[in-house]
């Protein structure tokens, strides 16, 4: 398993990310199980947020439980969750209020001291950076939260967050996967007229992020689009999957190593976020980071996916 040091941060993260919003009913074994062949794998960085499972911080709650990490075992990880979602809506809410209440629930939901990064939940259209700023400022200082991100934002909601905030905003969690991946297409087409991939839907938040050391956490990594199936074995996709086994042949790895591949050879050194509860994918998975796909093969599949390459 490849790391880095991410940028904005004293961390040295790996490329893979164990997302940990399914354990809500798994059992103690299970959960520790999941996370025992994360670690193996060298999977260290931990996924979370407050509406993940059946009730607020469910998911959280669920996590502390089975492992019960000592002081020095949660030094080992990397835990990062989200806030801003209310579920009963659904709707978002980055008031000053509601981000110290949902911290204060994380914390004690996973029964650690601090997070070692907070994400803003998707954007908030009512948002009030100089409340963030100040939500941020007493995290910081209290040292409960020690980096700070988002989730889904455009170059200009960031930019809007960073005219206030003081800290960096170190991530960004993004929805990519192989056929899921607009924010990367449109550049390859750019300026060709009728044809949708040419068309901007994010502003350009690729280059934004690399151009402002801002690492992209890549959820959904296996997802056709927006959960409605994964790509790997479905007939939707025969060619890219001939693409995927023929790869998986030659490096000689499961096909979820290759859908990480593509994702980690970017060089905006993205990391990969795993929804998987089952162990076995998570092991397939993350055997992606040593797999250093060719030029070539990176459009390959690229092509395969269905995308235009002028």
């Amino acid at each position: 398993m490849k790391t880095f040091p991410m940028p904005g941060t004293e961390l040295v993260v790996p490329d893979v990310v164990l997302g940990l919003m399914r354990i809500q009913d798994k059992s103690d074994e299970e959960v520790r199980t999941l996370v025992r062949t994360a670690r193996d794998a060298g999977i260290t960085f931990l996924d979370h947020a407050d509406v993940y499972g059946s009730d607020l911080h469910g998911c959280e709650r669920r996590f502390a439980e089975a492992l019960k990490l000592t002081p020095s075992e949660r030094e080992e990880y990397v835990i990062q969750s989200k806030a801003g979602i209310v579920r009963e809506g659904p709707y978002f809410d980055f008031s000053y209020e509601h981000i110290i209440e949902s911290v204060n629930g994380s914390l004690e939901a996973l029964g650690t001291d601090y997070l070692d990064i907070l994400l803003l939940h998707r954007p908030d259209a009512l948002v009030e950076p100089e409340e963030v700023a100040r939500a941020f400022d007493e995290l910081s200082a209290a040292g409960k939260v020690r980096a700070f991100g988002v989730s889904n934002h455009t170059p200009r909601q960031i930019d809007l967050l960073r005219k206030h905030v003081t800290q960096p905003i170190v991530a960004n969690q993004l929805q990519l996967s192989i056929t899921h991946a607009p924010m990367i297409a449109q550049g390859v087409a750019a300026n060709m007229q009728a044809l949708d991939q040419s068309i901007v839907r994010d502003d350009g938040i690729v280059d934004y992020c690399r151009l402002h050391d801002i690492t992209i956490q890549a959820w959904s990594p296996f997802q056709a689009g927006f959960f409605d199936g994964p790509f790997l074995g479905s007939d939707r996709y025969p060619e890219l999957n001939a693409v995927i086994d023929r790869l998986g042949q030659k490096y000689d790895v499961p096909a979820e190593a290759i859908a990480v591949a593509w994702i980690t050879r970017h060089p905006a050194r993205m990391q990969v976020v795993l929804g998987t509860t089952t162990p076995e994918r998570v092991a397939a998975a993350a055997l992606g980071s040593d797999v250093e796909l060719t030029r070539a093969e990176w459009y390959d599949l690229f092509r395969a996916a269905g995308y235009t390459v002028p």
